[in-house]
This record gives structure tokens, sequence and C-alpha cells, in this order.
């Protein structure tokens, strides 16, 4: 798969000067948008040094691109990432030290939007409200979450989208490389399929262009060349603001390995698809599943292999991509398992043996997940981590549903007097409205 990387900035309709600064670095697959600030001499400063800070640190790190290129695991994943961060961190510290050492540039800064191309992954940089898109089969995903004054007051309920659109606090961020001496950087691998466009911009783009269906359009075009001038045209006829600038990224389809690539597309929509039907994970926007899929690794067992056994000590959640399973409790088959069905998700949240064995009945292939990797992801991701924490709230209350109807059926087949105690989970859960058994979360407005 060849990778295609085009770029453009314009100073817009009401600016002077142009305080963006667009990187593209084909040999090390690197693609980044800076968006500067601190005024005329400071924040265009700020926006180059960010981005060939970044460019250096990666360079003399290029080992670890190889690892990750070669052997992708959770260790190799854990270390791109790393060094991402390492990159954009080295790069706020020098620009925030420029800064204290030039009174002339105290206070410059700037947003950093970045996409390392490693193989067929991309790995996101996040700071700012710049932004980074994906149109895949012609729909469009925000990657990225703007780290903005009214995304945050979206998010705690407090105002409206139409009302973050028309506020006069619109522009304020509250992430922004430089203006400390430190920064927190988010970090996400997805992978990069045949096809795939990827935009990376300011937000002199981004004000002008709030329809997905429009902005999916034109990234869908076939030839990408034009399209960062046409979006910059677009951008200048609905008011122009601001600095404007606009990188694109493209996955191009190779002929020989064009078979070699649809299995690859159709395994990761595939696993995509998987994850979304599981209730735990039912809540979840693209984003976020991308995030889940991080975490997972895929293994494939071969027939009459145990993959749990009962009694033992487990912290694997397990998702059948394709096969089936036999589960046995005291050596007896209680259920079969097949492909989009999961067990052992009781591992992520507690420390209780199994509770079933589980045998592989002809080969294989399971998606796992790792407590550890589980817990690491609701640290850093708090939204992702309540839906999560709801749906498993959700599985809780229909078990304890079912526990109920089983000791009321056993109490009146009962001629005994003696009361068998069971549990209520009305007193306990929040019970539905209507016979559904199933609740909505409560509203949570996170960046979709």
């Amino acid at each position: 798969m060849e990778i295609q990387g085009v770029g453009l900035t314009d100073v817009g309709q009401k600016r002077d000067h142009n305080e963006d600064y667009f990187l593209i670095d084909a040999d090390i697959g690197l693609y980044i948008v800076c968006d500067g600030m601190g005024g005329h001499a400071a924040g265009e400063v700020a926006s180059e040094m960010a981005a060939l800070t970044v460019k250096r640190y990666i360079e003399k790190n290029h080992r670890v691109l190889e690892e990750f290129r070669t052997n992708e695991n959770t260790k190799s994943r854990e270390k791109i990432c790393a060094l991402v961060e390492r990159a954009v961190q080295r790069a706020c510290r020098e620009i925030y030290r420029t800064a204290q050492a030039d009174k002339s540039k105290t206070g410059m800064g700037t947003t950093l939007e970045m996409l390392l191309v490693v193989g067929d992954k991309g790995v996101m940089g996040h700071v700012g409200d710049s932004r980074l898109y994906l149109t895949r089969n012609g729909q469009l995903h925000q990657m990225s979450e703007d780290h903005s004054y009214v995304t945050e007051m979206i998010k705690r309920g407090k105002m409206t989208r139409e009302e973050a659109r028309n506020s006069p606090f619109g522009n304020v961020i509250t992430r922004a490389v430089g203006i400390q001496e430190s920064i927190q950087v988010d970090t996400l691998i997805i992978d990069i399929l045949p096809g795939d466009t990827y935009l990376l911009c300011s937000d002199g783009l981004s004000t002008y262009m709030d329809d997905p269906n429009e902005l999916a359009k034109y990234m869908g075009r076939d030839e990408i060349d034009e399209t960062p001038k046409k979006l910059i045209e677009i951008a200048n006829k609905r008011g122009g603001s601001d600095n404007i600038t606009v990188v694109m990224v493209r996955g191009i389809p190779s002929e020989e390995e064009a078979e070699e690539q649809q299995l690859r597309a159709d395994d990761v929509f595939h696993q995509l698809d998987v994850l979304r039907k599981i209730s735990l994970f039912r809540h979840l926007n693209y984003k976020e599943l991308v995030k889940v899929l991080n975490i997972t690794r895929v293994e494939i067992f071969e027939s009459n292999a145990i993959v749990i056994s009962e009694g033992s000590q487990g912290t694997e959640l397990y998702v059948v991509l394709s096969g089936n399973l036999d589960v046995r409790r005291e050596a007896q088959s209680i259920a079969k398992l097949e492909t989009g069905m999961h067990f052992g998700e009781m591992a992520l949240v507690d420390q209780s043996p199994r509770s079933a064995t589980v045998i592989v009945e002809g080969d294989t292939r399971l998606m796992i997940i790792e407590r550890r990797d589980f817990y690491n992801l609701i640290r850093k991701e708090p939204i992702l981590a309540v839906k999560l924490l709801w749906s498993f709230v959700q599985s809780l209350s229909g078990r304890l549903r079912d526990a109920n109807e089983q000791l009321l059926d056993a109490r009146m087949a009962t001629d005994d007097d003696e009361t068998i105690p069971f549990l209520d989970p009305g007193n306990v859960f929040i019970e539905d409205d209507d016979d559904s058994g199933f609740i909505e979360p409560p509203a949570l407005h996170a960046e979709e």
C-alpha cells in the first residue's frame, strides 16, 4: 500500500501573517499541522519549532518505528505511543524555555496535530483544537477531541453544540504546546486501510466545515492533490477569519497486494463490528471502539484446546471472531459459543476463579483483552470509562433479575412454608420504564 500526502496553508482573509505551519516527511511517514499563538513573530516561531522538534526526535529514535513495524504487540504499541508523547513533550519544553528566555515571545504556544505512519498503522499525537478526521467507506469520523473550553462545557452538559458554535469563547483552548513546560498528549493507533483518507487541519478550516457529509464528500474525491486548495477556498469564502492549513493523507491500494489488503481490511471491519455488537461496548462511538481495538490481541486456538479452566484464576476477556466453543461446568456442557459471542468479562473487574471451562471445537480465532490494558484505558478515558461501567451495571442488573426469577420459581414450586430469600434488583438499580430490560445511560456529551 502506498501512502500519499499533500498539504497547503493560507493566511486567510482577516490576518496579515500566517502563524500556522505544516510538515510532510514521507521518508519517516510524518504529517503535522500546527496552529501557533502569541502574536507576530511568536506564534509562527512556536508552530515551526514544534513541528521540527518532533521530527528530529522521531528521526533520532527510528529504532522504535522499526520494532513496531516488524513486531506489533502490546509492548511495541506502548513504545510507539510513548515515542509520540515524548516527541511532543520535547517540543513543549523547548518552546517554553525559548519563551522564558525572550520576553518578546512570552506566552507563545501552538496546537499540534500529527499522524505518524508506520507500515499499515497510523499513530495520532494531539494537543489543542486542530483536528484529525478519517473518512472510511464514505463515512467521516473525528479521531481527535478538541481541547477547548466549549468542548469541556459540552461534556459537562452545561452547553449545547449550538451554543458552543455561537460562544464568544469558541477559540479558547485548554491545552497547548509550549504554554507550560509539559503537556498531556492524546495518542491513538489507527489501522490505515486501502482507500482511507486522513485530514489534519487547523481550526481555520474546521470552523467553517461543520457538516460531516460535506467534508466527507470532499475528502472522498479520487484525486486529493487539489483538495486542500478547494477546502481553503471554501473556508475563505465563508469568512476566512483565521489562518487555514490542510494536510491530507491517503492509503493507495496496491494492485500486486490487492487480495491481501482486502482480507486485512475485512478483518479490521469484522473486529470493529463484533466489538460494536457486544453489550459491554454498545454505548461506544467509532473513535472509542478504535481505542478498545488498540488494547486487543488476536490468537488462534486449535480444536480441543482449553481456553480457560473452571476454578482457575484469569485476567482476560475473550471475544469469538470465528469458530465454536463448548462451555462446561463440572464436566457437563452448559452452553455453546460462536462468532460474535464473548466470555470471561467479569475477570476484567474482579479476581474470582473462573466459573466454567471453555474448550475449542474446531479452529477458532479469539480477540483477547487483558485486565491490565483495560484498566489503563479507563484511567486515561473518563467518558469511555463511564460508558463501560454503565454497561457492566446493566449486565449485573440483568443477572440479578434472572437470579430473582429463579428463586421466585423455586419458592412457588415448594410446599415448604419456609421462606426462600431472594434478591430484588429494583432496590439496587434504576428500573427501566418498559419491559425491554435496557436502560439508557446518562447523557454523555463526548465528541463523536
